[in-house]
């Protein structure tokens, strides 16, 4: 284990961009791949790295995700721990974060603990596979203040991310977020012998986007926080340093995705069910750990499964057919569903017989999905309550509404949100024109 680096993973704001799955939960406790949270993701990769000191700093919803956290225990002699740092009254500030590099700030006295040199600094709301001690290395060979992940991407993608103009060394010289020009595209061209020198295949990729993990030396993030009054890692002290620190690049190449928005989240989701998948959630050499849940294995029906995830503990009735899908812990489908291009995020209970029967009798389907219902390019959060032959189908192509009794529509993907009740013969497109 590193033991001289601290770890910093930003779980975000109030996750407005992930709304509604957000509506009862931090950004990092917004379940992913079926059975994980997003907050695995950063973690693992930390203690795959050989990183046990992390802090998640959040301040919104933040209970899911302090009872989440419960999961990582160290044993007694290795020092490691992962901890949540929440906003709170202190004698030297009585208000809440005022953005990430704020969070940072008010939590000084858990970087300057003695034997601290580094300070890693991780975003909650993305999806990687990365090796830190690779970074480490490459910040101490570079003789660096500060170090930032960046990976290789093309100019059809540069303008949706912020990019970095290096030199030949590979210090950091400028930063544009998202250009859009050809002019501001040229300023920030770093072309593809760069990359190549550097062991890496630039299959076409021109430019170098910021991946929002940085390498801080401790003493210069505390100089760069304690002597501004800066809010914002990206927008401002990453700019900033640039300007008055030796500021490298380190190249990384694999799988990274951004995951947001409610659009990108879905994307990401069901690109994983793929096969081949465009990235393998958890692998042998570098699993991804999560919550042990000691679920029996899904059980199936003479059901019909092509190109999904089934995580732990499911029901699947006779005659459903799971295409393109991912479906979440405890899922119960019942007969003839027809479930596409979907997330079902599942359960955190499982009920009884009598519970199923007291809702029915109170007028109110079972938690799970009824009987003959479709479902087709959604996000059903936990613990819904969807009746037999519903219909969350979207054939208008609505792309945005404003909050209704099921939830509402993102970016043109349906979200159920987290204990909606659907009766049966329910039909998202009566619904929408009932509302106007």
């Amino acid at each position: 284990m590193k033991k001289n680096v601290i770890v910093l993973i930003l779980g975000g704001g109030r996750g407005t961009r992930l709304y509604p799955l957000t509506k009862m939960r931090a950004k990092p406790a917004v379940p992913v791949a079926g059975k994980y949270r997003l907050i695995d993701i950063p973690v693992s990769n930390c203690i795959n790295s050989g990183l046990n000191k992390i802090y998640v700093i959040t301040q919104f919803n933040s209970v899911s995700l302090h009872q989440h956290l419960q999961t990582y225990r160290f044993d007694a002699f290795g020092g490691g721990f992962v901890e949540m740092l929440a906003a709170q009254q202190t004698n030297d500030s009585d208000s809440w974060y005022q953005g990430t590099a704020d969070a940072v700030r008010q939590n000084f006295n858990f970087i300057q603990q003695r034997d601290v040199d580094y300070v890693l600094i991780l975003s909650g709301d993305q999806l990687y596979r990365m090796d830190f001690q690779k970074m480490i290395e490459t910040h101490e060979r570079s003789n660096a203040d500060v170090t930032i992940a960046s990976v290789p991407v093309k100019k059809d993608r540069a303008g949706e991310l912020g990019i970095m103009r290096i030199d030949e060394e590979g210090r950091v010289l400028g930063f544009l977020e998202k250009p859009q020009t050809d002019e501001e595209l040229s300023h920030v061209f770093t072309g593809e012998d760069f990359i190549r020198e550097r062991g890496l295949d630039p299959q076409g990729r021109d430019y170098l986007a910021n991946m929002g993990v940085y390498l801080f030396n401790r003493d210069t993030l505390v100089e760069a926080l304690e002597k501004t009054d800066y809010k914002d890692f990206g927008k401002e002290v990453f700019p900033a340093s640039i300007r008055t620190k030796r500021v490298c690049v380190h190249l990384f190449d694999g799988y990274w995705e951004d995951i947001g928005t409610i659009r990108s989240f879905y994307e990401a989701n069901l690109a994983l069910a793929q096969n081949p998948p465009v990235f393998e959630i958890s692998t042998p050499q570098a699993p991804t750990y999560t919550q042990l849940r000691y679920l029996p294995a899904s059980r199936f029906d003479n059901a019909t499964v092509r190109c999904s995830y089934i995580a732990d503990g499911c029901l699947i009735g006779e005659g459903a057919v799971i295409e393109n899908s991912i479906l979440g812990i405890r899922c119960k489908i019942g007969k003839g569903c027809v479930i596409r291009n979907s997330i079902i995020m599942g359960q955190d209970f499982v009920t009884s017989p009598e519970e199923d029967a007291a809702e029915i009798a109170a007028g109110r389907p079972p938690v799970g999905i009824g009987d003959h219902t479709v479902i087709d390019g959604a996000i059903v959060d936990k613990n819904c309550q969807i009746g037999s032959n519903v219909f969350v189908i979207n054939p208008d192509a609505v792309q945005n509404t404003k909050e209704r009794e099921f939830g509402m529509i993102r970016d043109g993907v349906i979200c159920v949100e987290k204990g909606a009740i659907l009766p049966d013969h329910w039909h998202l497109a009566q619904s929408l024109k009932k509302k106007g």
